[in-house]
């Protein structure tokens, strides 16, 4: 059964509603345009300034002034009356103050352990040796304190020495550093024949391009077999800079960087001139200030395959790969080297 609405709407099914829209004019296309927004407010596919009709009467205030707008609302709210309170507050307080209870305090009552006669006696007439050799042997000489232990009336055979603390031994500084940096340049650029060990250990001080004069000199020196460079703050430039003094110097035996802020750039920088040298038998590169990362350490262990000469490396690799990779080499290297390098490296 059809509905009588749904009679009415028949005539309209057949309707090309293209056709009518076209017969429209200007004015009653704004006018279907404002009637279907006033049908339809909450059509979210519109902006929300076109979802219904501008309804404003007033007129517009010009263009937008921050300043203006707080001196307005600051007016208004100086204007406002504040709401009147149904009970006016006065400050005064009703009822009783609470105070807590206070509980009483017990006494706790010292327990009075009683002795026999015979044992009370022998305690009261034992001397203060005794009665410290007494109280090690029941296990309770924590009690007993160091006067008490340690009066000068103990025997030789007694427990007077369970308390005694372990004697501390002084520990000193370490003495600086008393190289000569600028004379040991100097003598290296001279290629002094004397001069077979360069110890340059701790020396913080040293300036960046100082350290790179000692490179650049240890690539025409024959005679220095030994370099430490320990905790001398060097860095990547540095060993940039000794890498190329390793493709050159075919003498130098020991090369010492450890306890640097050399990172992995330049430590690969050592391991790719360490390829071309096959004269330098121990290098030390451990403590840095940070890991050198995996990449590193599998081209060191590369590097110490292919390497014939290193026999000691310092420096404790992280991953177990790298670590025997390179622990293979540097005993492979130890049982081919030569009986005088091997004597070298036990004198080390």
């Amino acid at each position: 059964m059809a509905l009588p609405f749904r009679k009415d709407l028949e005539k309209y099914k057949d309707l090309d509603e293209d056709e009518i829209l076209n017969k429209l004019s200007a004015e009653e296309l704004k006018q279907l345009e404002t009637a279907l927004e006033e049908m339809d407010p909450e059509n979210a596919l519109l902006p929300a300034g076109l979802r219904q009709k501008d309804q404003t009467t007033k007129g517009a205030t010009g263009p937008f002034e921050r300043e203006r707008l707080l001196k307005y609302l600051e007016k208004e709210a100086m204007e406002y009356k504040d709401r009147e309170d149904v009970v006016p507050f006065t400050g005064e307080k009703k009822g009783k103050a609470f105070v807590p209870k206070q509980k009483p305090i017990e006494m706790r009552q010292d327990e009075v352990t009683t002795l026999d006669p015979e044992l009370e006696e022998a305690l009261s007439s034992a001397t203060d040796t005794e009665l410290c050799d007494l109280a090690a042997i029941l296990g309770v000489h924590t009690l007993v304190t160091s006067t008490q232990t340690y009066d000068g009336t103990g025997s030789k055979g007694s427990y007077n020495n369970v308390i005694k603390g372990e004697k501390m031994n002084p520990v000193f500084d370490e003495p600086p550093n008393p190289t000569n940096v600028e004379d040991t340049l100097q003598r290296i650029k001279s290629n002094d024949a004397s001069l077979t060990e360069v110890n340059l250990n701790n020396i913080k001080n040293i300036p960046i391009p100082t350290l790179k004069d000692f490179a650049k000199a240890m690539e025409k020196n024959t005679h220095v077999k030994k370099f430490s460079l320990a905790a001398t703050r060097s860095n990547d430039p540095i060993a940039v800079a000794f890498s190329e003094m390793l493709r050159v110097n075919k003498d130098l035996r020991s090369l010492n960087l450890e306890t640097n802020f050399i990172t992995g750039a330049g430590v690969q920088a050592l391991v790719d001139a360490l390829r071309d040298n096959d004269t330098l038998t121990e290098i030390k590169i451990e403590n840095q200030r940070q890991q050198l990362g995996t990449t590193v350490e599998m081209e060191i262990a590369k590097m110490l395959e292919e390497n014939n000469s290193i026999v000691k490396f310092g420096y404790h690799f992280t991953q177990q790969g790298p670590r025997s990779r390179a622990a293979a080499a540097i005993t492979k290297n130890n049982d081919l080297a030569p009986p005088p390098v091997k004597a070298a490296v036990l004198q080390v």
